[in-house]
């Protein structure tokens, strides 16, 4: 992986070819109703794109493109052999398109490109394909019965997923989400943030240079109460992916119940502890990881050590050194 110096990233993000439409049954489209909205660069706060308004009826005309699809098979029912070969294409794809992905993820969230080329990019890609090697090795049952009878479990695709995303790693959570959604034969709506929502568009399209046929992943771009609400609310969805808040996960529990009792996985973020007993061998080293811990991606990680748990003993030398680690 090669590092460059900043004039380098800043050459490129001039020269960089920004796609900011929907993507929908393969093809890159205006929003329905021809919105847009703008968003920002998070360091200097200047304008940083126009980026499709989706809503309901974007949502409508995505999860009709994957229900299609997915009944005809073209993907649900293809071979492992065939989706194993088009995700490891998906990753090395992704991995050819490191440098423009990251600068993308970088523009959105604000986070260092050194971060976005040497975490963000290379797990994203990584996650894609430890789901495409998964796809042959994951097998069914024999139940037991009598010994004149014959009773398999076997693994089928639930339907249509839908992906939402948060944004403090947009591009990694979506290939989390992504990864065994498309590994199982479903089909996908995703809507990324709407801080956020640049490497999603443009995955959207590796996937389809990758083999992905059209329709099996769909990204609407848009705001949460209207283009996440219809999606959480379509009686068309068969489950919801989400990692994010609490509160938001709440709402997207009862969107299901208030419309066809959709499957629902939560990753809600927690409060994790640092636990520093007087006997630590190393309290400079064990102060520089707890930092690390706290304030890695400004903090905006779902497993932040944000607490801490200190012996009475070393508590006031500890806080003292995770002080100077703060103020570096």
């Amino acid at each position: 992986m090669n590092f460059h110096h900043l004039a380098y990233w800043q050459d490129k993000a001039l020269s960089l070819a920004i796609e900011t439409r929907l993507f929908i049954n393969g093809e890159y489209t205006a929003a329905a109703e021809n919105e847009t909205f703008e968003t920002v660069e998070p360091v200097t706060q200047a304008p940083l794109a126009k980026i499709a308004r989706g809503k309901s009826v974007d949502i409508d005309r995505a999860v009709s493109a994957a229900r299609g699809v997915f009944e005809r098979g073209d993907w649900s029912l293809s071979s492992p052999a065939k989706r194993k070969a088009v995700l490891n294409k998906l990753a090395d794809l992704m991995e050819a398109n490191a440098e423009e992905l990251a600068l993308l993820e970088t523009l959105d969230t604000g986070k260092p490109i050194r971060h976005s080329l040497r975490d963000d990019i290379p797990g994203a890609a990584r996650a894609i394909r430890w789901y495409a090697e998964a796809i042959d090795k994951v097998y069914g049952e024999v139940a037991t019965t009598s010994s004149h009878e014959l009773a398999m479990i076997v693994r089928e695709p639930v339907g249509v997923i839908a992906a939402i995303v948060p944004w403090n790693f947009p591009l990694l959570l979506t290939c989390w989400k992504l990864g065994p959604a498309l590994a199982a034969g479903n089909s996908v709506v995703l809507k990324p943030s709407e801080k956020s929502p640049l490497s999603a568009i443009r995955l959207a399209g590796l996937a389809k240079e990758a083999g992905l046929p059209d329709g099996v992943l769909n990204v609407v771009t848009g705001f949460g109460h209207e283009a996440g609400q219809a999606l959480s609310r379509h009686n068309d969805i068969d489950a919801i992916a989400f990692p994010g808040s609490t509160r938001t996960g709440k709402q997207l529990l009862k969107d299901a119940g208030d419309s066809n009792m959709k499957r629902v996985w939560l990753e809600a973020g927690g409060k994790s502890a640092n636990i520093v007993f007087a006997d630590c061998p190393d309290l400079q080293q064990a102060a520089s990881a707890t930092a690390a811990g706290i304030f890695y991606n400004q903090g905006q990680v779902c497993i932040a050590g944000t607490r801490l748990l200190l012996e009475e003993s070393i508590a006031d030398e500890f806080l003292a050194l995770l002080k100077q680690q703060a103020q570096n």
